[in-house]
């Protein structure tokens, strides 16, 4: 390991995060970067910077799912515009952060983003979906379900927010390497620019 490290804050309900989260993970293995995980509650970080998503022009909004399906082809990604959209997701965030104790937070990402954003699978917006992810990993879902609910982790999802906002994050996917912050699926060749710096 170079000892480079990558601070990923992520929303589970953004489509940015989706693709970025694919697109990083080669990039941080490329240059063994660890990639440090921040989910974070996306609707309080817009609230704190008086943004509403579907506030913006329709015509804005139009363009934005045809980008999205210029992305999944680009990159040969199933993504799919889910029929519930948005959706809340505060216990999946929890989830996520509750599957660290048993090392598998990654691939609980994995099954929560291929569940949603390709299988348009709205189930994971309660425990009935993902507790199947959970069985899914080998995790059992009663243990899961009380460590998601427990005080810890619903205290660790505010501080992981409060986090990203004391670190200028107003987005996601944001990536902050070194102090310097990235925002965006497309700042890929920016990451990957500072990563190469210490590869030297």
């Amino acid at each position: 390991m170079t000892g480079k490290q990558i601070d990923f804050y992520w929303e589970f309900g953004s489509t940015n995060s989706y693709f970025a989260w694919h697109l990083i993970k080669p990039i941080a293995a490329r240059h063994q970067a660890r990639l440090l995980l921040h989910p974070v509650n996306l609707g309080f970080v817009f609230r704190h910077h008086n943004y509403v998503l579907m506030e913006e022009p329709a015509i804005k909004i139009a363009n934005r799912l045809s980008d999205l399906e210029r992305w999944a082809e680009r990159y040969d990604l199933p993504f799919r515009v889910p029929d519930e959209f948005p959706i809340k997701t505060s216990r999946a965030l929890r989830a996520s952060l509750a599957m660290r104790q048993w090392d598998k937070e990654a691939p609980f990402i994995d099954a929560l983003m291929a569940a949603y954003w390709e299988r348009n699978d709205a189930s994971i917006v309660d425990y009935t979906g993902l507790r199947r992810l959970a069985a899914s990993l080998g995790v059992d879902p009663d243990a899961m379900e009380r460590a998601a609910e427990s005080d810890n982790v619903r205290q660790a999802l505010i501080d992981n927010t409060n986090d990203a906002l004391e670190n200028g994050v107003f987005g996601v996917p944001s990536f902050i390497i070194d102090g310097e912050l990235y925002w965006g699926k497309d700042r890929m060749e920016f990451i990957e620019d500072a990563l190469r710096l210490d590869d030297r």
